[in-house]
């Protein structure tokens, strides 16, 4: 059962690399801000309700990091450069 644990972590966080390399890169978040939040409270949530479990512990953390991100970028987003101008 552990592999199939391994499976739904990687596929998750899977789901998260591309949106979060992307966010990093625009440096901004087109993500709805409610959701944000409330992904975030809850993979911390469930990252403490998992203590004691590698599995759980790894996926709730690493989709936690993903989503503060994702929340940062949408809060504070980068201003876009000015070419040529002094």
């Amino acid at each position: 059962m552990k592999i199939i644990g391994l499976i739904g972590l990687t596929a998750i966080v899977a789901c998260w690399i591309p949106q979060t390399f992307e966010v990093v890169k625009t440096g901004q978040s087109n993500m709805k801000l409610s959701f944000l939040i409330l992904y975030l409270v809850g993979c911390i949530a469930l990252t403490i309700y998992a203590l004691g479990d590698t599995i759980f512990v790894t996926l709730n953390l690493l989709t936690t990091v993903g989503s503060a991100v994702n929340l940062y970028y949408k809060i504070f987003p980068k201003k876009p450069e000015l070419t040529g101008a002094k």
